[in-house]
């Protein structure tokens, strides 16, 4: 029987938007890819930080890693991405990489913020844009994309040879599955997307979420299996059905407020993590829409 490899697996939780970004390194090799990074972001004032961002940097130094590849799941709407900065100043050689999705949803986006004809909605913001089941590798690690569209267009997890970095389309087993009501999602298109995941891979692949809300008090977690989603989680577990599932996520999902970073996370992240360019003052500006969410 072949034996699959694991990536070492640094994980990094962001308490304010409660999202774990991860250090995943080929131990043979000492190659690594970040996924997810968090850059600090205070609404109120509109101030960046990059603390959590340099937390990533600091442990790649520490154990002598290569960082090969910066991932993105999709295109997040409750945090904004450091990955742009990590690139411009750490990391240069590592490629921005999300689904190619991310076209459809820069489209849809490009009117509602109002970003001009001459915002690009071809992907070319990133460095490389994944096609579905498209292979890579991280130093000897074999590593596919697997395009996991529902919560978004875009969402793609990663098979990190035995590990699965989901994005926000499955979260711990009590915590269910990522909402679906964001333009381009799909409640059934999730569903699908997940029971492919789950007929497909062997239950020991390990399972890291993108978000942990700590349901029930509970101490934040980010590991899981998918034996333990298939007979656990709350959504989706075996024996759920998808009219079963549709009907129980858009319930929820009509009662979610909008994510509090929605407005400047997704149109910095559109743009893989760039913020937008300075106008004549000197000065960044985000575009705030009425009545258009």
């Amino acid at each position: 029987m072949n034996t699959v490899a694991a990536p070492r697996v640094h994980p990094f939780h962001h308490a304010g938007t409660g999202t774990w970004s991860y250090v995943v390194a080929d131990p043979a090799s000492g190659a690594a890819a970040i996924i997810d990074p968090v850059l600090d972001f205070e609404m109120a004032s509109g101030r960046t930080a990059t603390t959590s961002a340099t937390g990533l940097v600091d442990c790649v130094r520490q154990r002598g890693y290569r960082v090969d590849w910066l991932l993105e799941t999709h295109a997040h709407a409750d945090h904004l991405s450091a990955a742009h900065w990590l690139k411009a100043t750490h990391f240069n050689a590592a490629p921005i990489a999300i689904g190619e999705g991310i076209r459809s949803v820069q489209a849809r986006f490009r009117d509602v913020f109002d970003l001009g004809a001459g915002f690009a909605v071809d992907g070319s913001q990133f460095d490389h844009l994944f096609a579905a089941d498209e292979v890579f590798a991280i130093g000897g690690l074999a590593c596919r994309a697997i395009a996991v569209p529902g919560h978004t267009s875009d969402s793609n997890a990663y098979l990190v040879g035995d590990a699965l970095f989901t994005g926000d389309s499955l979260f711990m087993p009590d915590g269910g599955t990522a909402r679906c009501d964001f333009p381009g999602g799909s409640a059934a298109t999730l569903y699908r997307s997940i029971r492919r995941l789950f007929d497909t891979l062997p239950d020991a692949t390990r399972v890291f979420v993108c978000h942990d809300y700590a349901p029930g008090g509970r101490a934040v977690a980010c590991e899981t299996s998918i034996a333990a989603q298939r007979q656990a989680n709350i959504h989706v577990r075996d024996g759920i059905d998808e009219d079963a599932f549709v009907a129980t996520r858009e319930a929820r999902d009509a009662t979610l407020a909008m994510p509090a970073l929605i407005i400047p996370s997704v149109q910095v992240n559109i743009r893989a993590g760039a913020l937008p360019e300075p106008r004549d003052n000197g000065i960044r500006y985000i575009n705030l829409p009425l009545d258009a969410l």
